[in-house]
């Protein structure tokens, strides 16, 4: 099936069309590089809780977590041991309160999913303490879709998509607005030019977003959370409104607002900064991330600007979560794994709570970033977008989706909704993987993984089907090793010594291994 008649077919092939499709098209062969075979078995009736399985808090904040379970629906929820302060709506799955005790602690409550096939059970921990973002957060940002084009309307659409089409189901929750929300002094749209502040000095939103509050009431009723973006410049890199000398004001009406995450870009700050010193680096981000840690609302705040002064070193001292490692890869997208290579090598920097960040998932219809065009087709081979997202997953990279969510196709949908290749990229233990054997074209890529275990990507970076082996002695591990393949979701056997695998042209095998015991 060729993808590009795929989703000409439909804007909105939820998880359950899924399993349809990928009945008939599944396929364990050696996938070619022209041919989008969906390798992930479409999700069983039976309930499956998948996500992360620890979450972040601090004392007094609200909390807002919808539980990600697939399996037919209606499905109910209960939970037990969730900390005082804390309820569950049983048939929405969705957590939301405040943890009554402000003593910092972990707390392990178990959750379970039913349906009339089944009940699955998993354990969440909810540690209340100082750290957010304890796995890397995984959303969608409008830009590569919707550019200067956005709207309130966009944003509510792709907060019901997120959940229609099955995303939320797996672990996506941010639904973040990317730049354009405010008034410019200049746009080719009017309605997008105005005051950039009241009289009080509070930043405006343009037309198009009437009423910020009611957007985050929607995306927070249907279980999600909600991100923004500005820039501690003058204007944002689009010539809009930006936070230059209003930063405790701005953060203040996001959070009235209800915002939950903030991107926060260079741009304009460049005509600000003294020089291009470490300290000139380094100070917008210190004066914002110290504003946010004082707010009653958690914000997950993303560093952008694009690994300046290795920002890798110091991002989390100045209260990052995030930081972007590299430029916009949009412009580049077709190096996703040098890019990748890069960013790999900033990986004794990473840990809960402080994640390198590659820049977004952009597969399926995204537009041009050079023109800020309409979304048309990825120019990724099925195999090649096989690879990026599973080498994003291998760097513990935060998981933001920036393609068309209306135009959403059924491979589009497996490619970023398989939960056992999610887990590796939210396994608890928080270590980011990356290469530990290179050749000229291939290589194999590890992650530990917490309880022992460990994924290990065999990438094939050349033109035609190759063998890629990974040996034992090469990537650190001994005995004898259970082996499952995960976009496929089938156990292979046990393995000594070694293992191997047919890897198609620019494509990837990815596997996890449990040592027997």
């Amino acid at each position: 099936m060729d993808i590009h008649s795929a989703t000409r077919r439909t804007a909105r092939i939820g998880l359950a069309a899924l399993a349809l499709l990928g009945a008939t098209i599944f396929c364990s062969a050696v996938v070619s590089a022209d041919d989008a075979i969906v390798l992930t078995p479409a999700p069983g009736p039976a309930p499956r809780i998948n996500g992360p399985k620890i979450v972040g808090v601090r004392p007094g904040s609200p909390f807002l977590f919808r539980i990600p379970a697939t399996g037919v629906r209606p499905m109910t929820f209960a939970a037990d041991g969730l900390p005082e302060g804390l309820a569950l709506d049983a048939n929405t799955g969705i957590v939301t309160g405040t943890i009554a005790s402000a003593e910092k602690k972990t707390y392990r409550a178990t959750l379970h999913a039913r349906n009339d096939r089944g009940e699955a059970a998993r354990e969440l921990r909810i540690a209340v303490g100082d750290t957010l973002a304890l796995t890397p957060p995984m959303g969608w940002n409008h830009w590569y879709a919707h550019y200067d084009r956005v709207t309130d309307a966009m944003m509510r659409e792709a907060a019901d998509i997120m959940v229609s089409s099955g995303m939320a189901d797996v672990g996506y929750q941010y639904v973040n607005i990317d730049d354009c929300w405010m008034n410019a002094p200049k746009n080719n749209d009017p309605q997008r030019v105005g005051p950039l502040r009241d009289p009080n000095g509070n930043i405006v939103p343009n037309a198009h977003f009437p009423d910020m509050r009611a957007l985050t009431d929607y995306i927070h009723a249907r279980g999600l959370k909600a991100g923004l973006y500005t820039s501690p410049g003058p204007l944002t890199c689009a010539g809009f409104a930006a936070s230059h000398e209003h930063e405790a004001q701005d953060a203040q009406q996001f959070v009235a607002w209800g915002f939950d995450f903030l991107k926060y870009d260079w741009c304009s700050y460049g005509n600000i900064a003294k020089d291009k010193s470490l300290a000139e680096m380094k100070k917008p981000y210190e004066v914002m991330g110290a504003i946010l840690k004082t707010q009653p609302r958690d914000i997950v705040f993303n560093l952008c600007q694009y690994g300046m002064g290795d920002v890798w070193t110091w991002g989390e001292s100045v209260g990052g979560h995030c930081w972007r490692t590299a430029g916009d890869l949009g412009f580049e997208l077709t190096q996703y794994h040098d890019v990748a290579l890069k960013n790999a090598e900033h990986a004794p920097h990473a840990r809960p709570g402080a994640w390198n960040d590659p820049d977004y998932l952009q597969i399926g219809f995204v537009g041009d970033a050079r023109k800020m065009g309409t979304p048309t087709p990825c120019p990724l081979t099925p195999n090649e977008q096989y690879a990026y997202m599973s080498l994003w997953c291998l760097m513990a990279a935060p998981l933001v989706y920036s393609g068309d969510m209306t135009r959403l196709d059924a491979f589009t949908l497996n490619v970023l909704c398989n939960p056992e290749v999610i887990d590796i990229d939210q396994d608890p233990l928080g270590k980011q993987g990356g290469p530990v054997v290179r050749e000229k074209k291939w290589e194999v890529w590890k992650k530990d993984l917490e309880g022992g275990h460990c994924a290990i990507g065999l990438f094939n970076r050349g033109d035609r089907p190759r063998s890629v082996t990974a040996k034992w002695s090469a990537i650190g591990l001994t005995g004898k090793q259970h082996v499952r393949d995960l976009w496929r979701q089938q156990d292979l056997g046990v393995y000594d010594g070694a293992f191997a695998a047919d890897v198609p042209p620019r494509g990837v095998v990815l596997v996890r291994l449990m040592a027997e015991k």
